[in-house]
């Protein structure tokens, strides 16, 4: 016996056609079964009206989370993943690419500011280079003006790059 599998289409559809009482029930059964749609959820039902206060206070997480990064660079390179399979999750929920870049600046941000200078372990440059690789394409698919704000602060973040790490070449990241 296998169970079939239903487009979204058909579950629109069969949805509409259920009470209130009924779609809540069914709401919260699938909120029970895994931690992310109680998340999604909660953001949808709590956060989503003021979206700017939750990219605060995403940004003030991440910044939590910088401030307790293990000094060993093995160990940090997996914290770093960490964070950023966090800020993957909120943006998802989000949904909207300005959001995207306004967290992964504030990443990038952070990575500069609370990292070690020196540090030679190849995984850790390339969570810092992969960032900067998504934020220009996730920057060329905004309208013109949004692309124009971003690239100054996008521009900022590579000049600080620069100055500090020995490895980073602006050259290679300018939009």
């Amino acid at each position: 016996m296998s169970i079939s599998d239903f487009g979204l289409q058909d579950i629109k559809k069969e949805l509409q056609h259920l009470s209130s009482i009924q779609t809540a029930e069914l709401i919260l059964r699938l909120a029970r079964y895994k931690k992310e749609n109680k998340e999604l959820l909660a953001y949808l039902l709590f956060e989503a009206s003021n979206e700017q206060a939750f990219i605060e206070k995403v940004k003030a997480e991440v910044g939590f989370m910088y401030s307790q990064l293990p000094v060993q660079s093995y160990y940090a390179a997996k914290y770093l993943r960490k964070t950023l399979r966090l800020i993957g999750k909120y943006t998802k929920f989000i949904g909207s690419k300005q959001a995207e870049i306004d967290l992964l600046l504030n990443f990038c941000s952070n990575y500069i500011e609370y990292t070690d200078r020196k540090t030679s372990y190849k995984p850790m440059r390339l969570i810092l280079l992969r960032q900067f690789i998504k934020i220009q394409a996730l920057t060329g698919k905004l309208h013109e003006d949004l692309q124009f704000d971003y690239n100054e602060s996008y521009n900022s973040l590579l000049n600080e790059a620069e100055k500090k790490f020995p490895w980073f070449y602006k050259n290679e990241h300018t939009l």
